[in-house]
C-alpha cells in the first residue's frame, strides 16, 4: 500500500509539472504565430498550431514527464484499488495551480484556493480508507468494450471539439480525463504482464486501448490548454480521470474500502470529484483574465509573460 501511494505521488508530481509545462508551450507557441493561421473555421486550433506547440523545449519536457507519470501511474493502478490511485494521481491538480501561479502568472481567487483545499482533503480520507486491491482479470468482451468505447470516446470527442472550436477547453480537458481513466482501467486488466507473455500481451484489445486512451488523451489534454484556463482544463481531466476508473474499480474489480468505513470512502469520492468540478468552473470563468493578461488561448494578442521559475 505504502509504495502504491508513494508512487501515484510520484505520477501526480510529473503530471502537475507537465501539464504546465505544456500550457507555457502553447501559449508561447500561439504567441509566435498569426491569430489565423492557428485557428479552425469554429475558432478552435487546428492542427499545424497544435504541432507548433508540441515543438516547444517546455511542451517537450512536459511530455516527457507525462511519460513518466503514466509509467509511475500504471505501476500505481496494479497495486492499488483505482479508486484511490486514480484519485491520487488526479491531484497533480494541486501542482499544476500552484506552479501556474509562478510560471503562467495567473492569479488565483480565493474560491479556487478553497476548492483545491476540498481536494486536498478529500486525498486524505480516501487514503484513510481505502482498503485491498481488488483482481487483475475481467472477461475477454470487458477488453473489448474497453476498446469499443475509448475508440468512441477519443474519436468522436476529437471532431466534436474541433466542431465546437474555442469554447470546447472544459469538454476537451473532460474527454482526455476519460481517456487517462480508460488508460488506467485497461493497465489494470492487462493480460500478459504478470507473468510476462507477449503474445498474450499483443493479443489483448485492452493493450491498443490503452495506446488509444493515452494518444487521444494527450492531444485532447493539448487542445484543452491551447484554448482555456489551465487551471480549469486540469481539473476537467481530473474529473474524468477519477470517476469511471473508481466506479469500475468497485463495480466489476472487487476494489474495497476498509471494513466499516465505505462512507468514507464515498465521502471522500464525492469530496475530490465536487472539488475539482469547482476548480473547473471557476477556472472557466477566469479564462478571460488569463487571456487577457497572459495568452490563454490561441491567438491571443496580448504579450504572455516569460516562465520566472
Amino acid at each position: 500500500m505504502l509504495i502504491g501511494l508513494l508512487t501515484a505521488i510520484a505520477a501526480s508530481i510529473c503530471y502537475g509539472t507537465g501539464s504546465v509545462l505544456q500550457a507555457v508551450g502553447s501559449r508561447r507557441a500561439a504567441r509566435m504565430s498569426p491569430t489565423a493561421a492557428g485557428t479552425t473555421a469554429h475558432g478552435g486550433p487546428n492542427l499545424s498550431s497544435t504541432a507548433k506547440a508540441a515543438m516547444t523545449w517546455e511542451f517537450i519536457v512536459g511530455t516527457i514527464l507525462d511519460f513518466v507519470g503514466f509509467g509511475l501511474g500504471a505501476l500505481a493502478a496494479r497495486l492499488l484499488p483505482l479508486f484511490l490511485s486514480q484519485t491520487v494521481i488526479s491531484a497533480n491538480l494541486v501542482i499544476t495551480a500552484v506552479l501556474s501561479v509562478k510560471m503562467l502568472g495567473i492569479r488565483l481567487s480565493r474560491k479556487e484556493w478553497t476548492s483545491i483545499g476540498v481536494v486536498c482533503t478529500a486525498l486524505v480520507l480516501l487514503a484513510t480508507a481505502a482498503g485491498h486491491e481488488g483482481g487483475h482479470h475481467a472477461p475477454m468482451s470487458t477488453h473489448w468494450w474497453l476498446l469499443g468505447i475509448t475508440l468512441v470516446l477519443m474519436v468522436g470527442g476529437t471532431v466534436a471539439v474541433r466542431l465546437l472550436g474555442g469554447g470546447a477547453a472544459i469538454l476537451a480537458g473532460l474527454l482526455s480525463g476519460l481517456g487517462f481513466g480508460a488508460l488506467g482501467v485497461g493497465v489494470r486488466i492487462l493480460n500478459g504482464v504478470d507473468p510476462f507473455d507477449l503474445a498474450t500481451l499483443l493479443a489483448d484489445p485492452a493493450l491498443y486501448a490503452i495506446l488509444v486512451a493515452g494518444i487521444g488523451g494527450m492531444y485532447l489534454h493539448t487542445v484543452a490548454l491551447q484554448i482555456g484556463s489551465v487551471n480549469g482544463a486540469t481539473a476537467a481531466l481530473v474529473v474524468g480521470e477519477t470517476v469511471l476508473p473508481g466506479a469500475i474499480g468497485v463495480l466489476w474489480l472487487g476494489d474495497a474500502s476498509r471494513q466499516g468505513l465505505a462512507w468514507l470512502a464515498v465521502l471522500g469520492f464525492v469530496m475530490a470529484v465536487a472539488g475539482a468540478v469547482a476548480v473547473a468552473w471557476y477556472g472557466k470563468h477566469e479564462g478571460s483574465d488569463e487571456g487577457a493578461g497572459g495568452g490563454a488561448g490561441e491567438g491571443a494578442t496580448e504579450p504572455v509573460p516569460e516562465p520566472v521559475g
